[in-house]
C-alpha cells in the first residue's frame, strides 16, 4: 500500500505540470476572433464607467482595418476644454492611457492610431497615439470634417486604424522561466518520491531489526 501512494505523488506532479500549461491556453486567440475592449472617457472630472465597445469597433485579431467610433456628447461639455478617452484591450485588459481626442489643439481631424503586438495566438501588447487623420481619407468622407467641427452635431467619429505587427514565437526568456519552473517542480516532486520511499524503507529496516534483537535462542521469531 505504501508503494502505491508513492507512485502517486508523481502522477499528481505531473497533473499539475500539464495544467500549467493548459491555463494559458484560456486566453489564447484565432485569426479573425474579437479581442474584446472597453472604453472610457473624461471630461473636466467627470469620468465615465468602463463600457464595452461593440464588436464591429473592437480589433480582429492579426487583422489590420479601420473603424469609426462614436464619441458621445460628455455630460456638461461647452467646448471649452479637452475630452479625453481610454481604452482596455483583450481578456489580458492590456491599458492604453488617455488620448486626448475633442479640443486637442489641433486643426486636424484626430485618428487614433492602435499598434497591437502578437505571437502566434497571444496578445503581447497594445499601444496607442493621436494622429492627424490623412486628408486622403477625409476627401472621400468630406462629411466627417464637417460634422467633427459642428458643435451641435452629436456624436462625433473618431477614425482608429488597427495595426498588427507579428513577433517570433521564440521567446528566450519566456523559455528559460518555463523550463526553470518545470525543473524545480519536478524537482519537488521526485523529493518527495525519495522521501516516501526512503521512509517506508527506513520503517522496514527498523521491524527487522527489532524483530532480530528480540528473537529468543535457538528458536525463531514470527515477523508480521
Amino acid at each position: 500500500m505504501a508503494r502505491n501512494g508513492g507512485i502517486g505523488v508523481p502522477c499528481l506532479g505531473l497533473s499539475i505540470l500539464i495544467l500549467m500549461f493548459l491555463i494559458p491556453s484560456s486566453l489564447a486567440y484565432r485569426p479573425g476572433d474579437i479581442v474584446p475592449t472597453s472604453k472610457m472617457g473624461q471630461y473636466h472630472s467627470a469620468r465615465t464607467v468602463w463600457h464595452d465597445v461593440i464588436g464591429r469597433h473592437c480589433p480582429i485579431f492579426a487583422v489590420n482595418r479601420e473603424v469609426l467610433i462614436p464619441i458621445p456628447k460628455p455630460t456638461g461639455y461647452t467646448g471649452a476644454d479637452p475630452y479625453k478617452i481610454s481604452f482596455q484591450v483583450g481578456r489580458e485588459k492590456f491599458l492604453i492611457p488617455w488620448l486626448f481626442v475633442i479640443n486637442r489643439k489641433s486643426s486636424e481631424v484626430p485618428m487614433i492610431d492602435v499598434h497591437l503586438r502578437y505571437s502566434g495566438s497571444d496578445l503581447l501588447g497594445v499601444t496607442a497615439k493621436v494622429v492627424d487623420m490623412p486628408h486622403h481619407y477625409l476627401d472621400i468622407h468630406p462629411d466627417i470634417r464637417k460634422q467633427f467641427w459642428d458643435q451641435q452635431h452629436w456624436p462625433k467619429h473618431v477614425l482608429v486604424r488597427y495595426a498588427w505587427e507579428e513577433q517570433s514565437e521564440i521567446d528566450v526568456t519566456s523559455g528559460f522561466y518555463v523550463l526553470f519552473g518545470s525543473g524545480l517542480l519536478m524537482t519537488f516532486v521526485l523529493s518527495i518520491y525519495v522521501l516516501q520511499s526512503s521512509r517506508d524503507k527506513f520503517a522496514r529496516f527498523v521491524k527487522e531489526t527489532v524483530a532480530e534483537t528480540s528473537m529468543p535462542a535457538g528458536g525463531f521469531a514470527k515477523v508480521e
